[in-house]
């Protein structure tokens, strides 16, 4: 049963009917940056996970990130599932968090033909909280829809591992609105700080997080733009950084000034430049879909593609500093138009001495 505490803020849902007489089973597939942190916190909360409860089923295709998430919590809490299809045999709720729309074709599908071998017989709740195209959304809950007792819930949160990994996400969530319920309370307050309900249009909540990361692509296309300038006019992009404090004190635009400042464009600590770039491309097909212009995502976009280049150009000639580019290393495309080193602000700096 579900402890009788107060509703946790930021849950715009009652709390969901008790289970019954077993605790909900939960499972979770996709053990990336964003995704382990999410297991883990799911996991390890106490308000979700009473003694009596089972312990969450984690699954990731590379084996050795469920044992590490295993080992680090303890198997009283998850134990690693043998294959895909035991998430959707054993488990109620199965979440997802994985990394372009082709691994959730890819997954879903296989789910799909794990729900045909073994017909459900209650309810099984599934959440994507991965960031996809709309329509393929629409296409995932059309596939669940034909077995019964089965759902879907969009569910894509806003926050770079960080904040995943401090469970201060914030999750959009669009579906049925009794499994969105169910959802919300899970993962809150062990995954997100807040959810936001965009009702029973399953397209609505991947919608706003599209929108969500244009926001962020065009912050991080104006910090590498005014940044490069400071650079090139004797200010310096610190001069300009410590301003943009003053006036902007957004906390997710400082972590992406203090990258670009300091030259931290290590993708693994972050949203890899290849992800951006997915999502650069998402946002300007519903863009043109929607007859709506968005020329600033369109140059973040061109930024984007040129540090790639740069940077595969290194790794031919084995000069790269990281395997993986952070999407902030976008500045790289300003600063070599402005004339400067792409990914070493020291090599150029130009700021005299007064």
């Amino acid at each position: 049963m579900h402890p009788t505490t107060t509703l946790p803020d930021g849950v715009p849902f009652s709390r969901p009917p008790t289970p019954g007489l077993h605790p909900l089973r939960i499972g979770w597939y996709g053990l990336g940056g964003m995704g382990y942190f999410m297991a883990r916190n799911i996991a390890t909360s106490k308000r979700l996970h009473p003694a009596s409860a089972s312990p969450i089923l984690v699954y990731n295709r590379t084996l050795e990130k469920a044992e590490r998430l295993v080992s680090e919590i303890g198997s009283a809490v998850a134990v690693v599932a043998s294959s895909a299809a035991q998430l959707v045999t054993d488990c109620d709720v199965i979440f997802t968090n994985l990394a372009n729309d082709a691994a959730v074709q890819s997954v879903y599908s296989d789910f799909a033909k794990a729900l045909s071998s073994t017909q459900p017989t209650r309810s099984k709740i599934f959440v994507d909280t991965s960031t996809i195209y709309p329509s393929l959304a629409a296409e995932v809950d059309k596939l669940l829809s034909n077995f019964a007792y089965c759902h879907f819930v969009a569910s894509p949160v806003f926050g770079p591992p960080a904040a995943a990994n401090a469970g201060k996400l914030v999750i959009a969530m669009s579906g049925d609105y009794r499994s969105k319920q169910e959802a919300a309370h899970l993962m809150l307050p062990g995954v997100g700080r807040k959810v936001i309900d965009l009702g029973g249009n399953i397209e609505k909540a991947p919608t706003l997080k599209l929108i969500g990361n244009g926001i962020i692509m065009g912050a991080n296309e104006l910090l590498a733009e005014t940044l490069t300038l400071g650079e090139k006019s004797g200010i310096g992009a610190q001069t300009v950084h410590n301003l943009v404090k003053e006036i902007m004190p957004a906390p997710l635009l400082m972590a992406y000034a203090d990258k670009m400042v300091n030259d931290e464009f290590d993708g693994r600590a972050g949203l890899a430049l290849d992800l951006g770039i997915k999502d650069s491309l998402h946002v300007r097909r519903l863009a043109a879909e929607t007859n709506c212009p968005i020329p600033t995502i369109d140059v973040a976009h061109q930024r984007m593609i040129t540090a790639r280049s740069i940077h595969e150009r290194q790794k031919q000639a084995g000069s790269q500093q990281w395997d993986v580019l952070d999407w902030s290393a976008l500045i790289a495309g300003c600063r070599v138009a402005a004339g400067l080193d792409p990914f070493d602000s020291k090599v150029d700096h130009v700021v005299p001495d007064d």
